[in-house]
Formats: structure tokens, sequence, C-alpha cells
């Protein structure tokens, strides 16, 4: 099964990630279907578009929208899929639903965006901030920006994804405007909950 300009991919595990192992029990974290915080956004490449000059081969692992696996009900009431939905479980997305890729045990993004872990405010006076709002240090790149740099972004240009049990923000490269130099003493910041992914 191949498309013409889009791949075909299936969940690695569920459609949603919803629940948690806690001392040997399941403990669900959320029964809401509308909610894309709990949707399993990771994917298994089946088969790649015959019209597309990518990188992304046949078994590798994806990152992908969160609307892709995602249900959601109708003005009826109906629980639909999303339209990415083709069978079974199968579905069917374009490059641009696609972020970042695994091949040959490395996470590599999408060209135009890097991903960046976020720092611990350190400013003295802000006890109710534990993480800087817009800088972080880069841990995948398209190669536009060095592995480790710390970096900063526009306000409201990051999107949060959980990616090895790490916490991190994709950003498209166009939105980082600057570049900080080390001082050393910058630690990042993973919360706990994140972790246990």
């Amino acid at each position: 099964m191949k498309s013409l300009y889009n791949f075909v991919i299936q969940p690695v595990g569920q459609r949603y990630n919803n629940s948690k192992k806690v001392n040997n029990k399941e403990l669900i974290l959320n029964t809401e279907v509308y909610n894309h915080q709990f949707v399993n956004r990771e994917a298994k490449v089946i088969a790649c578009p015959r019209f597309n000059n990518t990188k992304i081969q046949p078994g590798d692992t994806v990152i992908v929208h969160h609307n892709v696996f995602r249900r959601w009900h109708d003005i009826k009431g109906i629980e639909r899929n999303s339209k990415a939905w083709f069978s079974e479980n199968n579905y069917v997305v374009c490059e641009d639903q696609i972020y970042l890729y695994k091949s040959k045990n490395q996470w590599k993004p999408i060209p135009g965006f890097c991903f960046v872990q976020p720092l611990l405010c350190d400013k003295k006076l802000s006890s109710d901030q534990v993480e800087d709002p817009d800088k972080g240090v880069v841990v995948y790149s398209d190669g536009e920006f060095e592995i480790g740099e710390i970096v900063g972004y526009t306000p409201f240009s990051k999107y949060e994804f959980v990616i090895d049990g790490q916490r991190l923000y994709r950003v498209y490269n166009k939105y980082i405007t600057t570049k900080y130099e080390r001082k050393g003493n910058e630690k990042t910041y993973n919360p706990s909950w994140a972790q246990g992914s």
C-alpha cells in the first residue's frame, strides 16, 4: 500500500497515552477523547509517498501532529475518527504533519524545525516561575543550530512534546531570534511527570 503524496503510518501502541503504571496498578489519567495532551504522537512509517524526496524510510519512527490519532464527536454526538484515518490501524499523513523522525536510533527533525529543552529560571525574585519562558537548549536540530546551543525564541512560538522521557519544545527555526553564550551555570528543566512517559 503506497500513497502518491502522503505517508502511511501506524501508531506505536494505542491512540491515546492516558494511563500510567503505579505500583503494579494502572492509573487512568484521562477519559476524554478531545484532550490533545493525552493523544499518542508516536508512529511507525509503513510506506513513503511515491512522489516525495524524503529521508524518512519505511520502518522509521515519527512524531506526528496530535490530531492524527485523535477521535472527536460530530454535531450529533457520534464519535468519529480523524481525517487521517484510512483503515483499521492505518493512517495517511502529509509531510507537514510530521515533526521528528528516528532513523538508525537517532532523532532528526524535519527541515525548518528544532527541538529545545527549557532552562530553569535563574531570576532570583521569581518564585512562581520554574522555567525560563522563551529560552532553551537545542536538543535536536536540522543543522541550522548546533546541539547544546542556548537559544531564545519569540513568545507563543513553542509547542510541547515528550520525547524519550524529556519534555521538549518544537520551535520553527524562523522564530529563533537569539543565540546566547553559555555562562556555565545553566540547568535544563524536565518535570517529573515527563520522565515517566
